[in-house]
């Protein structure tokens, strides 16, 4: 098959190109490289999709299929209008952050979804969500439902995870800051979590490329209590040092954040508004074929990952070494 990447010099697109190649396509990437170049022995076509004659080249030619991992509804739109003639499927990665409900656990497909953005451009994450409602839309009205397949994507984690919120709970159980060993946790009872590995989500991303599945899926990881996910971060990490838990309450009142973002702890929401945000129903995408790895090998493979990583800036989740000191020790204080 002729894969075309729109994107694929960045994490999730990377890995859905060089999954592709590996199935033995074609696969060609179209981006602006800002983001590094193609993985090796795959085509790379230079293009600002935000530009006049952005698909000239890719438009001459014919694709099985494509896969576009955009938040900007204008390129979705320039790209449906460009390949709608010479492509037989689009397969458009968007997010749960189309959902309008968040608090309600295991909603699936049918869940209403917030409004879509009037415009071209999302000006900023607080629109993310619209926005992918918005990609969506554009794209089910330019190809149809029978050539298009919709991936709601949970969050995604494993080796690569710039985001820190997959790889932040395995490295900090791996390097405590305290000199006890002790580590710091959130304590949300109830709260449910899913991480979806890349790897895993690219490799049911080709395979439904293969199969030509149509339709809107949400892909998420196993769903499993925020806890149990701690306590599988700290396995794999060979932790044996205290945990020291805090409650909502305790860390909103010390100015620690929740899910990202500086001096923040991963994958904590607060409960109940967020209980359903990182918790949706992906009977029909494992139905469809979609298999996910152990959380344990995920977060493992993301461990070894961290380890070799040297980390450009200041990190985008959780609490720097001399933060969480300083948290441990008012913690003991009472």
């Amino acid at each position: 098959m002729r894969f075309l990447i729109l994107g694929g010099t960045a994490w999730l697109g990377s890995t859905i190109a060089t999954t592709a190649m590996h199935h033995g396509h074609k696969v060609t990437c179209l981006a602006r490289g800002e983001s590094g170049n193609a993985p090796a022995g795959i085509r790379f076509v230079r293009g600002d999709r935000d530009q006049a004659g952005a698909y000239a080249e890719v438009a001459a030619e014919d694709w099985d299929v494509v896969v576009d991992v955009s938040r900007q509804p204008g390129q979705v739109t320039s790209a449906v209008a460009a390949l709608g003639a010479r492509a037989a499927s689009y397969t458009f990665v968007s997010s749960g952050n189309v959902y309008a409900d968040t608090a309600v656990p295991g909603q699936d497909e049918s869940a209403e979804r917030v409004g879509a953005q009037g415009g071209d451009v999302m000006e900023s994450m607080e629109t993310y969500g619209e926005a992918k409602v918005a990609c969506e839309d554009r794209l089910l009205a330019g190809f149809g439902a029978d050539r298009s397949l919709i991936v709601r994507s949970g969050l995604i984690g494993g080796p690569g995870d710039v985001s820190d919120r997959s790889g932040y709970w395995p490295l900090r159980f791996s390097e405590p800051a305290g000199a006890d060993g002790s580590v710091l946790v959130p304590d949300v009872p109830g709260l449910l979590v899913q991480v979806i590995d890349v790897r895993d989500l690219a490799e049911w991303i080709v395979d439904a490329a293969e199969d030509r599945t149509a339709g809107v899926f949400n892909a998420t990881g196993e769903t499993v209590s925020l806890a149990e996910h701690l306590a599988v971060a700290r396995r794999v990490a060979g932790h044996t040092g205290p945990v020291v838990g805090a409650d909502a309450r305790w860390l909103l009142d010390h100015e620690v954040g929740p899910w990202s973002g500086p001096r923040s702890l991963p994958l904590w929401l607060p409960l109940p508004d967020y209980a359903g945000f990182n918790a949706r129903d992906s009977g029909a995408a494992r139905a469809a074929g979609l298999v996910t790895r152990p959380l344990a090998e995920t977060l493992a493979d993301t461990l070894r990952w961290e380890r070799l990583r040297v980390p450009q800036g200041p990190r985008r989740a959780g609490l720097s070494d001399a933060d969480e000191v300083a948290l441990l020790a008012a913690r003991a204080a009472g």
